[in-house]
């Protein structure tokens, strides 16, 4: 083990505090813009979400001080209750971004509380872009050493690896030494939580929302010097030990391709667990290119990872929530035609839609071991004895950013406009384009909301 290794905690923390705007490339510049207008879409369409109302109640129950926008909401709340009501709505809907290496979704875990402080403190746009990428790098960095044995033991890494990412980028914000940050980073530590049992409840949107409070409250406190170890990561009984078989330190300190885990961001164009994404497209595949009719299908095979028997394979949901961890019912969706980019189509109504239903009856799935996460094979047999097949990985990061983002750039328009209107809708997507020389990301922040 190198010396760097052995203080892994305070080598992250010495990254977070040298990383400069200026290093940043225009790549990975445009990346983060993009990540800001995906998470805020998917936040401002999640903020009617029930969960939302509920967590409302409580924190304006409590009051406090008036800090920080409530995305979709027209109100103010303290930094940190903002942080954890804007991260439960960016994740209601389970649309937002995802990094295998964390491997989870690091936007809605590091960007409300980011957001919410810079909001606070009148941060200046391209402060919270690069302390948004010193999160983003110390979460998958974080994740790296500890995969896969900390995810498959059923701890949600958006939830427990995003809080210290979150802490990380709030403490870059607040301009925290290497020592500080350290101790941000083990004050997160010691809060991360979040289990994947509670997948298809309110609880998995709720782990975003916390990581970003904690995250935010870990470097606050470190900023006032609150104690902490400095090496919680990597010491006996630390985070990484009692979280997981697979500590390798190494892996943390491993440079990934073009220098910044951020440009292997994959975004969501259907509103389910990603997991189920290339079983989606394999069955979109299959239905366009055979113009297949469901009714003349009669077997259904899936080939994918054993891992996610653990995550998305709720056999028969009954709502929308458990539709999007269900491997059957999303590829039976896509089979029959049903859009799955439409939030509308994950309901109860939609759980319990006869033509998806007789479908996913016919599924069988062959768990692989040691295949990608993200990989997946679909085998139809029709009534009349074809064997049609197709393969896809929707772990490979877009080659075309300007494509990208022009996709991105329409599921905004969907998911905001229905929401902000279209003259508001435009206005917000202007602003984030912008967001690199914005004075003061209230700015933003303030458009977000109603």
């Amino acid at each position: 083990m190198t010396e760097e290794a052995g203080r892994l905690t305070l080598s992250l923390a010495e990254r977070v505090v040298r990383l400069r705007y200026d290093d940043l490339p225009e790549p990975a510049r445009l990346v983060v813009r993009q990540c800001l207008l995906d998470y805020l879409a998917c936040a401002i369409a999640g903020a009617g979400d029930p969960l939302v109302s509920m967590l409302l109640d409580e924190l304006t129950e409590a009051g406090g001080a008036s800090q920080a926008s409530v995305v979709a909401h027209g109100l103010r709340l303290p930094a940190l209750s903002a942080a954890l009501v804007n991260g439960a709505a960016g994740h209601a809907l389970d649309y937002d971004d995802v990094n295998v290496a964390m491997p989870g979704h690091p936007s809605v875990a590091i960007l409300p509380g980011l957001l919410a402080l810079g909001e606070a403190k009148t941060s200046a746009g391209r402060d919270v872009v690069t302390a948004f990428v010193a999160g983003y790098e110390t979460a998958c960095r974080i994740g790296a050493a500890l995969a896969p044995g900390h995810y498959d033991l059923g701890f949600h890494a958006t939830a427990t690896v995003g809080c210290l990412g979150a802490a990380a980028a709030c403490a870059r914000l607040l301009g925290l030494d290497a020592g500080k940050t350290a101790a941000a980073l083990g004050i997160a530590g010691t809060q991360a939580a979040g289990l994947k049992s509670q997948f298809g409840t309110m609880c998995k949107p709720f782990h975003a929302g916390k990581a970003a409070q904690n995250g935010l409250l870990a470097a606050r406190l470190a900023a006032r010097g609150f104690s902490s170890r400095s090496d919680l990561i990597e010491c006996r009984q630390g985070f990484a030990l009692t979280h997981g078989p697979d500590f390798a330190p190494h892996r943390a300190l491993a440079e990934p391709p073009g220098g910044f885990h951020l440009l292997a961001n994959l975004f969501k164009y259907h509103a389910a667990c990603y997991f189920t994404h290339a079983p989606i497209e394999c069955a979109r595949k299959l239905r366009q290119e055979h113009d297949l009719d469901p009714e003349r299908i009669a077997r259904i095979r899936l080939r994918v990872d054993a891992s996610t028997d653990r995550v998305c394979n709720i056999p028969a949901p009954i709502d929308g929530l458990e539709s999007k961890f269900s491997l059957r019912q999303t590829v039976a969706m896509a089979l029959c035609g049903v859009e799955t980019a439409g939030l509308e189509n994950y309901s109860a109504a939609g759980a319990h839609d006869p033509r998806p239903m007789r479908l996913r009856d016919k599924i069988t799935i062959d768990f692989q071991t040691g295949w990608a996460q993200t990989l997946a094979e679909l085998e139809v047999e029709t009534t009349e004895g074809a064997r049609l097949g197709a393969r896809h990985d929707s772990g490979i990061p877009a080659a075309d950013l300007a494509l990208q983002g022009r996709r991105l750039a329409d599921k905004f328009d969907g998911l905001v406009t229905p929401v902000l209107g279209a003259a508001r809708s435009r206005e917000l997507q202007q602003t984030i384009a912008a967001v690199d020389d914005l004075t003061d990301i209230g700015t933003l922040t303030r458009l977000a909301a109603r």
